[in-house]
């Protein structure tokens, strides 16, 4: 099954207005049937802004965010343009329980050229109708499938995205990936940053989300805000996979059938310290090298973090882990974590150990 590549487009005040929203937001999306852009006008014609959410349909805080705002009437400091994304996928049962749809492709992947499929042609079709309205911003808000704290990433760090970021978080993750994300398409032609606002399901996050969303949008002059608050700046974000061919579980000790086993309240340590000889998990007698980390220049570098000795898996040094996930189709089908550090902190080199066993 694949998205839609057919773009709705809906202008606030003329084909929807706050007297046709539903109480809920899954009615929303069943009015919606598919991926949408709103319209809306604000106090400033000349400046526009931009939301997107949805981008993954397991992911419902931003929507939840945006059917609230758009319900209570309020009124937006510029003109502004809202893609909500995912409808299908969403609404494909159970709801929210999808990632991207059943045989398809992670649209949040899909935002780069050759621009293939449904997927790819949705994703080109957005990013033209988004850049012909030169937008001053650009805010992409997500969830994340484990315990997290709510934070931005950007791919460009400046005043401007630490200003965005500062609208909802304490924390910013400075990541130059390419990934074929919507940020990184937009961030020539505007700042734009990702907000991730916890653990999907969560009623934190999606408050935090509408209260994030009501300060980016009511705001006249975004400049003004978050210039006094500052940051915890995360920097060099390695991308840690599970390598291909490796059967994945999840446990608190090692399961029968799975070549590597993860430590089930292993995100527990997102935005932690987590120090050189920490337990990740377990690797099954005779199993090749389990991970596959890449730098942002796409170096791999998986045994400089990791180790393996009496079928342990630790780390080889110290780092600060984000985005950790319990979950098995999401640490394969995207990533198991990333691991990054604080800016100016020294990365101390891995600490030589003959008896590591670097399985191939």
């Amino acid at each position: 099954m694949q998205v839609s590549r057919t773009l709705e487009t809906l202008r606030w005040g003329k084909e929807i207005d706050a007297a046709d929203l539903p109480d809920h937001e899954i009615e929303l999306l069943e009015q919606l049937a598919g991926p949408t852009l709103i319209s809306v006008p604000g106090a400033d014609s000349t400046r526009t802004r931009v939301v997107t959410t949805l981008l993954h349909g397991n992911e419902p805080s931003g929507l939840r965010a945006v059917h609230r705002w758009l319900r209570a009437g309020r009124r937006p400091a510029t003109d502004l343009l809202i893609f909500i994304a995912g409808v299908e996928t969403a609404l494909h049962p159970p709801h929210f329980g999808h990632r991207a749809m059943p045989g398809g492709r992670d649209l949040n992947r899909c935002f780069r050229a050759p621009f293939e499929g449904n997927e790819g042609a949705l994703a080109q079709e957005v990013l033209q109708r988004l850049c012909a309205v030169a937008p001053e911003c650009l805010v992409d808000i997500h969830n994340n499938t484990g315990h997290n704290p709510a934070y931005g990433v950007a791919c460009r760090v400046g005043e401007a995205e630490i200003g965005l970021v500062a609208l909802f978080a304490d924390r910013v993750v400075h990541a130059p990936l390419e990934l074929g994300t919507i940020v990184e398409a937009m961030i020539e032609w505007c700042p734009s940053v990702t907000v991730e606002c916890g653990r999907s399901g969560d009623p934190v996050a999606d408050d935090l989300a509408y209260e994030g969303l009501c300060r980016f949008l009511e705001t006249p002059d975004l400049a003004l805000f978050g210039h006094d608050r500052g940051l915890d700046l995360l920097v060099e974000p390695i991308r840690v996979c599970v390598a291909s061919g490796v059967d994945l579980a999840f446990g608190d000790d090692p399961q029968a059938g799975a070549r590597l086993t993860v430590s089930a309240d292993i995100d527990r340590h997102n935005f932690e310290l987590l120090p050189e000889g920490s337990t990740i998990g377990w690797i099954e007698s005779d199993a090749p090298w389990p991970l596959d980390a890449r730098r942002p220049d796409g170096s791999e570098c998986s045994r400089e973090l990791f180790a393996i000795r009496d079928g342990v898996l630790s780390t080889r040094r110290e780092f600060i882990p984000i985005m950790m996930t319990t979950r098995p189709e999401i640490a394969l089908s995207d990533c198991l974590f990333y691991a990054a550090r604080e800016e100016g902190a020294e990365l101390h080199p891995p600490v030589e150990d003959e008896s590591t066993d670097d399985s191939d």
